[in-house]
């Protein structure tokens, strides 16, 4: 039995708020189990250039991504929706194992299956450098700046 994912297709534009807000929380934690739970088993990712099917993969690559982006934190806001698909600019801010602080900027396209798990994400992402004192993005959202229109600039 498939486990299903509130909210569910199709979105409305609370819904929608509601996915994008879930999965930014789910990201903040940094836990490759519980993100990928999000995903289905055979999920088809492109994140950067690279192509990554299944759990599994997600879970690797997950794992991979928060050893070498240190305090990752994530802002992710709805740029928009139809159906089952949303659409999202993002923001993250993490340093490498060296010291170096990074901002990362972000286009996402999200596909739903029926029961609310992403059968498919695409990321576009560029990264630039910053000093540590340019920082803006700190752990994750408090919760009553959740539904603020962005503090992406």
């Amino acid at each position: 039995m498939v486990q299903e994912r509130p909210p569910l297709p199709p979105f409305s534009y609370e819904t929608a708020l509601q996915k994008v807000q879930s999965a930014e929380d789910a990201w903040n934690t940094r836990d490759p189990q519980r993100v990928a739970l999000a995903y289905t088993e055979d999920s088809v990712w492109r994140n950067r250039d690279t192509f990554l099917t299944g759990r599994a993969e997600i879970i690797a690559f997950l794992t991979w991504k928060w050893e070498h982006e240190l305090d990752y934190a994530l802002r992710k806001n709805l740029w928009t929706f139809a159906e089952n698909r949303i659409a999202v600019r993002f923001q993250y801010e993490s340093h490498d194992p060296s010291g170096q602080w990074w901002r990362s900027y972000g286009n996402e396209l999200w596909e739903f299956d029926d029961h609310g798990l992403m059968r498919r994400r695409e990321a576009s992402i560029n990264d630039v450098r910053i000093d540590e004192s340019e920082r803006r993005i700190f752990g994750p959202r408090p919760k009553e700046d959740y539904g603020q229109d962005s503090p992406l600039k």
